[in-house]
C-alpha cells in the first residue's frame, strides 16, 4: 500500500505537466497534494476526480494561494478540513481522511517568510505546527494509526539541505522552527524517511527555480512523512521520488504493509 505526498506548486501547472499520467502510473493507494492554488472551479477535471479515486479538498479563501487535496482509491469514512482556527481554516491547508485503521493528513504548513522576506510570518508558522500537533497528538496517544505528510516548510537538520550555514537565518532552518518540528519528533512521531535511511545525504525533496539549483541539487528537505509508532510499525519503506519533475518539489511517500 503505497501513501505519497507532493507539493505541486500549483494543480493547473502540474496537470500541464503530466499530473494525471504520473497518478495513473504511480497508483498511490492515498495521494496528498499540497499548494494546489485553485478553486475547485479551477480544477482541471481529471485532477480534480482522476479516475478510481474518490477526493477531499481545503480550499483558501485567497486566490491562487495555498490549497490541499487528499485522494483515496477507496472513499474515506470520515473528512476533516478544519483546524478550529478561523485563521489557519482560511488558508486552507489542512485536510484529513480515515481509511479503516489509518488516517491521512495531507497538510501544507506556512512559510515564515512574509512577502518582504523579512521572516514576519515566523509567530504564525510555529502557531500552525502547535495547532496541528495538539488535535492529532491524541489520535496517537490513543494507540491510533496516523500518518502526517506534506510540506513543513522546514528542515530539521543540517544533513537536510545543502547549504546549511548560510541559512541560519533564513525562515526553514532557523533554530525555532527546527525546534517547533523537533516537538513532534519529541512527543513520539516518526520522520519516517530519516528513520529508514539515517546515515543518507543530499536526499531533497525541493529545490530554488533560480540559479539550476536543481540541476546542481542545492536543496532542501522539507517534504515529510510522518508516522505514528502504530502507524510507523506497518513502514516498509520511505521514499522521496527526486526524479520526478513537474514542480519545484517533488513526491515523497512510503510503502506501507498489513
Amino acid at each position: 500500500m503505497r501513501v505519497v505526498s507532493w507539493n505541486v506548486n500549483g494543480v493547473r501547472a502540474a496537470a500541464k505537466k503530466g499530473l494525471s499520467a504520473w497518478i495513473a502510473r504511480e497508483q498511490p493507494a492515498i495521494l496528498g497534494l499540497q499548494e494546489t492554488r485553485a478553486t475547485l472551479a479551477q480544477y482541471p477535471p481529471e485532477v480534480r476526480s482522476p479516475p478510481g479515486y474518490h477526493g477531499a479538498f481545503a480550499v483558501a479563501e485567497r486566490g491562487g494561494y495555498s490549497g490541499v487535496a487528499l485522494y483515496g482509491q477507496e472513499p474515506p469514512a470520515e473528512v476533516v478540513t478544519s483546524l478550529g482556527v478561523p485563521a489557519f481554516d482560511a488558508e486552507g491547508r489542512f485536510v484529513m481522511g480515515r481509511w479503516g485503521e489509518l488516517t491521512v493528513a495531507s497538510v501544507y504548513f506556512p512559510n515564515g517568510s512574509g512577502k518582504d522576506r523579512d521572516n514576519s510570518r515566523i509567530p504564525f508558522k510555529l502557531d500552525f505546527y502547535a495547532c496541528v500537533l495538539e488535535l492529532l497528538q491524541p489520535r496517537l496517544e490513543r494507540g491510533e494509526q496516523v500518518l502526517v505528510m506534506g510540506d513543513f516548510n522546514t528542515a530539521f537538520a543540517p544533513v537536510d539541505l545543502a547549504r546549511p550555514r548560510e541559512n541560519v537565518e533564513n525562515s526553514g532552518f532557523r533554530s525555532e522552527e527546527r525546534e517547533a518540528l523537533g516537538a513532534w519528533f519529541a512527543r513520539g512521531w516518526v520522520d519516517t524517511f530519516r528513520h529508514a535511511h539515517p546515515e543518507a545525504t543530499g536526499r531533497y525533496s525541493w529545490w530554488s527555480q533560480r540559479q539550476g539549483a536543481r540541476g546542481r541539487n542545492v536543496g532542501w528537505r522539507i517534504d515529510y512523512v510522518l508516522a505514528s509508532p502504530a502507524a510507523h510499525s506497518r513502514v516498509q519503506e520511505a521514499f522521496i521520488q527526486d526524479d520526478v519533475l513537474g514542480s519545484d518539489h517533488c513526491p515523497v511517500g512510503v510503502e506501507l504493509g498489513p
